[in-house]
């Protein structure tokens, strides 16, 4: 008997829920083992939780963070400053990237002409960066988004440049051959075709955008996260260092999430891939 579109759908989506369920499992599993590792680790005293703390101590340090503060105010207004900061770089990293990216992939005499600058500036270690900024720019928060924005922008820029230089030249030769303008070119064939190489850079850019402000709010800020962990490490108190950590790594996700749906969003267009197809 041979099986019916509708069944083989039906046992694709129930061999996608067991796989989910597994991934769920296996992670939780994976928490349990680290987390509970390690709390034993220490309370056996292999492991000495005054240099590297203790998961219920943490638990501790975070309930303490958003009940009583911090010197800086409530964790909420240090959180929402650290947030402002990476979002804004994170903006502005992705702006200027994308169009210096498009632009020099799409411009060979450009590219030969600025790309060595470019590569200058990126082995420049991004803490010198961020000393520059303060001392030019203060302790506000303009500094702390250039830095965000640095680190984004070398990230989004090489993609965004090796997706221009992956776009198909026999497409562009046939759409020019058409009468297309360099505009349209680059509107409806070399942005959508090297979208996915710019997405796919977004998922790390986010990540170095909330790096970037919080070493530039460790090395010098009035508020925000970096502060608080700098603040902590001064009196070695590793239980709050984490307990940051914790909260930035639950922002860094819910940040990933969001892209993840842009992605969906944008990217309709795109055949599902090996396996996204076996999902169907």
């Amino acid at each position: 008997m041979v099986e019916q579109p509708t069944d083989l759908q039906a046992a694709g989506r129930r061999k996608a829920r067991r796989r989910t369920t597994a991934v769920w499992a296996g992670r939780a599993a994976l928490a349990i083992i680290v987390v509970g590792g390690w709390q034993w680790f220490t309370e056996a005293g292999w492991v000495d939780k005054f240099f590297f703390g203790q998961p219920s101590m943490i638990w501790d340090s975070l309930v303490k963070l958003f009940t009583e503060g911090t010197a800086f105010g409530s964790i909420w207004d240090n959180l929402w400053v650290t947030v402002q900061e990476a979002f804004f770089g994170f903006l502005l990293g992705t702006f200027v990237g994308i169009v210096l990216g498009i632009l020099l992939g799409s411009n060979k005499y450009l590219s030969s002409v600025i790309g060595p600058y470019i590569r200058i500036v990126n082995s420049i270690p991004r803490i010198v960066l961020g000393s520059i900024f303060i001392v030019a720019f203060g302790l506000g928060v303009f500094p702390k988004i250039l830095l965000a924005a640095v680190l984004v922008f070398f990230v989004v820029f090489f993609n965004a440049f090796q997706g221009v230089r992956e776009v198909d030249q026999n497409l562009v030769a046939n759409v020019r051959v058409l009468g297309a303008s360099p505009f349209q070119v680059a509107v409806h064939v070399t942005i959508p075709s090297a979208m996915t190489w710019i997405i796919a850079s977004l998922h790390t850019a986010f990540g170095f955008a909330i790096i970037g402000a919080l070493v530039a709010e460790v090395l010098g800020a009035q508020k925000g996260v970096g502060l608080i962990i700098s603040q902590a490490q001064g009196t070695f108190d590793p239980n709050t260092v984490f307990a940051c950590m914790v909260i930035i790594a639950i922002v860094t996700l819910v940040a990933e999430f969001l892209i993840s749906l842009l992605e969906h969003s944008l990217l309709k267009w795109r055949p599902p891939n090996r396996s996204e197809a076996q999902a169907i």
